[in-house]
């Protein structure tokens, strides 16, 4: 068993036991052991179940919120400006930030009324990014409910997570 008491598949284990789930979009995962520890990130784009991009990448010193805004990050990075697609990610809070609270942030001076905005850098960039891409849309997916693509960007990021944790 590994991280949150799940087994943990490689990338390719989930494909050849995965089926469930959308077949076309982009899906996005991070995560972290320790908060702040060790952490990684994984995107993949798939049209109809083949992929057309994929990424991902690791951090030594990193929050899972931060994993989980870099890959969502570098998955706008990869489609075209005018591509036409949805972003899934499991993590609600990112997809809140981007859809419901970024507008009323950048409004008021990238200030919250309760405090500081965690993570700044990386939401500035993300919303940025979001409103260069007008026909992507983005939205939150149940996390390790066998959804073929989210769990197999899950496993990207625990690959790269735990070639953290060995160094």
């Amino acid at each position: 068993m590994g991280m949150r008491g799940r087994a943990l598949l490689s990338p390719e284990e989930v494909l050849a036991t995965h089926t469930a789930g959308p077949k076309t979009g982009v899906f996005t995962d991070g995560s972290c052991e320790g908060n702040p520890g060790p952490g990684g990130w994984g995107f993949v784009w798939v049209e109809d179940d083949v992929i057309r991009a994929q990424g991902s990448g690791e951090s030594a010193e990193t929050t899972n919120n931060r994993m989980e805004l870099k890959a969502l990050i570098e998955a706008y990075k990869a489609l075209p400006e005018d591509a036409e697609a949805v972003v899934y990610s499991d993590s609600e809070l990112c997809v809140k930030t981007i859809n419901e609270w970024a507008a009323g942030w950048e409004a008021r001076g990238w200030r919250r009324k309760t405090g500081p905005i965690k993570n700044l850098e990386l939401v500035k960039e993300l919303y940025a990014l979001a409103r260069r891409h007008p026909r992507v849309s983005l939205r939150w997916i149940r996390a390790h409910d066998g959804s073929r693509w989210n769990e197999y960007v899950d496993a990207l990021a625990n690959e790269h997570l735990r070639r953290g944790v060995a160094r």
